[in-house]
């Protein structure tokens, strides 16, 4: 008994020591805690800008010369020298523009997510192993019986037992003898150790759920394709953005020359001015606004190249480089105009409703909510299961210090388990509604989105057929006010025309050059977004068919 008591005191010891230590680290964690977390706080004034903590550290990193080579590294190298026309400026942009790389990867992603999706239909199996060692008491209490009733009774029966132990026997059971009673004088405890270790093999597989995997993969399917012709559409839109900036580019640099032609003439007039004023035929006034008027064309061309560097920009942008890159980029105003389209406007709204990338990823979109409707009802109904396990365990104990006992046995057991839902606080019921609310929300965007492309490919169709109607106009506008200008100038020269008249002419000769050029850029732009808003800009082929089986 005192050897389990001094086990006792010692083990009552070691829990003070463990609860004095975990009191002194939930001080620790509630007095130094919040001083260490102090740090992360937001700005400590609406009124000015601050530098919060780790800034620097950010900064850095920005700065370091590997990051910017590690963001380089997957850019298509320019060659400085080489003129880029149309097509090698498309092929640059969608190998560097990094919305297609992003595009790319949502892609991927969703296909990732199908393969998720189907490996519910598969069994799970898994493998476990673990090893421990305990050591515990068990406390028990020592107790002192009062048997001296019990023995005065044995007393008065002993002599009957000396003689005749039967009879003895039997009076003692008549006398019905009292349970004696006890008292707790003390306690002690025993010590005990295990040693436990278990490997096992478990296997679940789901057998049948009414659909609800089924409805999954469907859903992730249709995600899938969603992310697969927005890849497309994402091309698309980068081919788009960049053949609209090369003919704003071209466009610009017309008007760069236009804006040189129109200088030219203005200093054309000014000489001219010039020369009658020494003739005394023209009078100071006009010279002043002639000079004044070569001023304004030498803003009007100091503002149109910088219109034309902005354009650069604007296209370098957006093929994915930096702006700071040489880059020589080809001229349009050698490319032949395009011919009018033979389709009637019927006939491409027919064709943008059946193959548009957005129209496609809203019809799947479509699909993905129906997928999701049935799953959601899926869960109405039972599931069934199997669980299976086998492992190898060993169990070894030892009681107040003694030998280790106990042995190494397998365990296995197989079942079908079968869930069926009763209530869940109309969890389920939600869902659906859930589902259905955005099934019917998909379906008023497929509505809406078609309604878009009608009206997209209606208003590119006309902006395609103006365009090819200013053209005629516009070629003739610019014969009839170069020759109005030029037949102007010499009469004002020979004294017939006054200031007044070759002022306009030479505007209206300017302006009839400008709007020649826009004309230009706007039958390519508008051609541009007519396939665009039909889902043929940067259309890929069809896939081939399927080998034939013999």
């Amino acid at each position: 008994m005192m050897r389990l008591s001094r086990k006792n005191q010692f083990v009552e010891g070691r829990s003070w020591l463990l609860r004095r230590g975990l009191s002194t680290a939930f001080l620790f964690c509630v007095i130094v805690a919040p001083s260490s977390l102090g740090k992360d706080i937001p700005p400590p004034s609406p009124t000015r800008p601050w530098s919060p903590p780790r800034l620097e550290k950010y900064e850095q990193e920005l700065a370091q010369a590997a990051w910017r080579e590690k963001c380089d590294a997957a850019k298509v190298p320019i060659n400085p020298r080489k003129v880029y026309d149309l097509p090698e400026l498309i092929d640059l942009a969608e190998r560097n523009n990094p919305d297609t790389r992003i595009a790319w990867e949502r892609a991927r992603a969703a296909a990732a997510a199908v393969g998720l999706s189907e490996s519910f239909y598969y069994p799970y199996l898994a493998a476990s192993a673990g090893a421990g060692y305990d050591r515990a008491f068990i406390p028990f209490p020592t107790a002192t019986i009062a048997a001296k009733p019990i023995v005065q009774q044995i007393e008065k029966v002993l002599p009957q037992a000396l003689t005749n132990p039967q009879a003895a026997l039997r009076t003692l059971e008549k006398q019905n003898l009292p349970v004696p009673p006890f008292t707790i004088t003390g306690g002690g405890s025993l010590v005990t150790d295990t040693v436990a270790s278990r490997a096992a093999l478990s296997v679940k597989w789901l057998l049948l759920d009414f659909g609800e995997r089924r409805a999954t993969v469907d859903a992730a399917k249709e995600r899938l394709m969603m992310a697969n012709v927005g890849f497309n559409a994402t091309h698309q839109k980068i081919v788009f953005e960049v053949t609209r900036n090369f003919y704003a580019l071209s466009n610009a640099r017309q008007k760069v020359i236009v804006s040189k032609s129109a200088l030219c003439d203005a200093r054309t007039v000014e000489a001219a001015v010039k020369a009658r004023l020494d003739q005394g035929l023209a009078t100071v006034p006009e010279l002043l606004q002639a000079q004044q008027q070569t001023a304004q064309y030498a803003f009007e061309l100091e503002s149109a190249i910088g219109e034309e560097s902005d354009a650069q920009v604007a296209l370098v942008e957006s093929l994915g480089i930096l702006p700071t890159t040489c880059l020589h980029i080809a001229d349009f105003a050698d490319q032949p105009l395009a011919v009018k389209s033979e389709r009637s406007v019927d006939a491409l709204i027919d064709l943008a409703l059946s193959q548009r990338p957005d129209l496609v990823a809203k019809l799947a979109n479509l699909h993905a909510k129906q997928a999701d409707v049935r799953r959601a009802r899926a869960e109405y109904y039972p599931k069934v299961t199997v669980d299976a396990h086998a492992a190898e365990s060993r169990f070894d104990l030892s009681l107040d210090s003694s030998p280790y006992f106990g042995g190494t046995r397998p365990t296995y057991g197989v079942g079908v388990t079968v869930e069926v839902p009763i209530f869940d606080g109309f969890a389920r019921r939600e869902k659906v509604r859930l589902a259905e609310a955005d099934l019917r929300a998909a379906e008023s965007e497929l509505s809406g989105s078609r309604d878009a492309a009608v009206r997209e490919v209606w208003k590119a169709h006309t902006d395609f057929k103006t365009a090819l109607c200013k053209q005629e106009s516009a070629a003739k506008l610019l014969i009839a006010a170069e020759n109005a200008y030029a037949a102007v100038l010499a009469s004002y020269r020979n004294g017939l025309s006054t200031y007044v008249e070759v002022v306009n002419a030479q505007r209206n000769v300017t302006s009839a050059r400008s709007v020649g050029h826009d004309t230009r850029s706007a039958i390519f732009t508008t051609a541009a977004a007519l396939a665009l808003s039909i889902g043929e800009l940067a259309k890929p082929p069809p896939r081939p068919p399927p080998p034939c089986k013999r």
